[in-house]
């Protein structure tokens, strides 16, 4: 029996042309808004408007629903596109259960969109089994989780979260972002929907927004692909081409972050300025052991860090390091670092002592010299 390439493997050949003679190595940009009937009436590859369908959509599909071990998969033009198909399949009266330490904009959207629609929602602790279970309520229809949780890092365990769901009738959605599925696959331990924002590692370059849902159950599936083409939220074909070209070194680029992410939460652990640092690779994290038994080959390129001192001086730091840029996002090459309660605003849970960083591919000593010299500020 012929074995099953690995991820690499995968990575490369899942993201090939398939709908070229020609046989490009790298894949041709598909700017064809149209495509053009045979006499018989019929279409090519399925293909007749690209809000409907494009090949390099197609590609960029096909390849993410392999490497998360899923039967479907749809993209979308922003992760936040993506999250908003999957709420659009509920009906009005539903309620959903979300992290407490839910990325901001998630908690926006029902707020200012799906409550008003009819929507309930309720923060939960998921690393409170009993909380979870405790939360569901009648009209419950869907349960959010997010591991490693934006941004303090929380591990959920997705497997005994996603057997409370199934035994209530209700879908479980994993935001499998930050862990990718180089590190997680949560459709292979018990959850409905695994949703990413391919803006992050799947481009890696910081120059593409994007979004994608895997999913196996064919009904569901059914309902997500006419949410994507009716609501025309589908990213374009160069941002297809570019995020299928960041899959290719998926593999590559996340395990180096990883290792560096690794090194970094270390060394700030033992630093005298840093009161606290949440990294699930530590055994110092409360979830360590979870992470472990559900994390492979490694624990993720996200850490948070709480400084020894108020919001203004943890601020400072972060403009004080040379190699971490200070901006929004994360996943991509670079190392970024960001004063989440500032950005998120006044009603946000993140505490003001909290940075957030996102490491990338930069030799782990600079890195690490760069922190070094960051926490010397006269005023911690």
């Amino acid at each position: 029996m012929k074995a099953k390439p690995k991820f690499e493997t995968f990575a490369i050949k899942s993201t090939q042309n398939q709908f070229s003679n020609a046989e490009p190595i790298s894949t041709p940009i598909y700017l064809s808004t149209t495509y053009k009937r045979n006499n018989d009436g019929s279409y090519n590859n399925d293909l007749v408007y690209s809000r409907n369908d494009n090949p390099n959509r197609k590609i960029v599909e096909h390849s993410i629903a392999v490497l998360e071990n899923g039967n479907h998969a749809y993209a979308f033009s922003s992760g936040m596109a993506a999250v908003n198909s999957i709420f659009q399949t509920l009906k009005t009266g539903d309620h959903i259960i979300l992290p407490d330490d839910i990325y901001y904009a998630i908690k926006k959207l029902m707020d200012q969109v799906f409550e008003p629609w009819g929507l309930k929602y309720d923060l939960v602790d998921m690393t409170d089994l009993i909380a979870v279970e405790n939360a569901i309520k009648p009209a419950t229809s869907l349960i959010w989780i997010e591991s490693p949780s934006n941004p303090q890092l929380k591990i959920s365990n997705i497997a005994a979260i996603s057997k409370i769901a199934k035994n209530k009738n209700i879908l479980c959605v994993v935001d499998n972002t930050w862990a990718t599925p180089v590190f997680q696959n949560p459709l292979e331990i018990g959850a409905d929907i695994v949703m990413h924002s391919s803006t992050k590692y799947f481009g890696g370059h910081s120059d593409v927004i994007g979004g994608c849902i895997v999913l196996n159950d064919n009904n569901l599936a059914e309902k997500i692909k006419n949410i994507q083409v009716l609501s025309g939220a589908v990213p374009s074909p160069f941002d297809c081409w570019l995020i299928a070209r960041g899959i290719q070194t998926l593999h590559l680029r996340v395990t180096k972050q990883a290792e560096n992410a690794l090194k970094l939460a270390q060394y700030l652990e033992n630093h005298s300025k840093i009161e606290k640092v949440n990294y699930p690779g530590l055994a110092s994290h409360s979830q360590h052991l979870i992470a472990k038994k559900q994390l492979k080959n490694g624990f993720g390129a996200m850490l948070s860090i709480l400084i020894k001192g108020n919001e203004k001086e943890t601020f400072e730091i972060s403009t004080k390091l040379k190699y971490f840029a200070t901006a929004t996002s994360l996943g991509g090459v670079e190392s970024l670092v960001e004063h989440r309660k500032s950005v998120e605003g006044n009603d946000s849970p993140t505490p003001s002592n909290l940075l957030r960083i996102s490491v990338g591919i930069e030799h782990i000593d600079d890195l690490i010299a760069d922190w070094e010299n960051a926490l010397l500020i006269d005023t911690i």
